[in-house]
């Protein structure tokens, strides 16, 4: 009986012997971002990296998890109304300037071509 609860014990320590492999945070943001943006398959990844399949499939839907929490607060974030002039007025700045330069250009391409007729 003895011999057998050795038999058994060894059994156990086998299981708790199995390492757990920690990886390093920029290893493991490398590798789902492989995943998430570039698109490559959680299967080919896991065996390219020799990473369990689950490992990397929690790190993926942990990631996404963030992504959308990060996504939601964003869109939850509220302009003030002086926000809001000041991006305005950037905008119809940077619109003005585009049309002057459009102007511009087309004065120049109207000279340009009335020199070759």
């Amino acid at each position: 009986m003895a011999s057998c609860l050795n038999h058994i014990k060894t059994k156990k320590d086998v299981f708790n012997m199995a390492k757990k492999t920690t990886y390093p945070k920029e290893f493991k943001e490398y590798v789902t971002k492989l995943v998430v943006l570039d698109g490559r398959k959680i299967v080919d990844i896991c065996q390219e990296l020799n990473i369990p399949y689950d490992t990397l499939q929690k790190w993926v839907a942990s990631y996404r998890k963030k992504q959308q929490e990060d996504e939601h607060l964003r869109q939850n974030q509220l302009m003030t109304a002086s926000e809001y002039k000041e991006l305005y007025e950037t905008e119809r700045r940077k619109k003005l300037e585009l049309e002057e330069e459009v102007a511009i250009l087309k004065k120049a391409m109207h000279i340009f071509t009335q020199g070759k007729n």
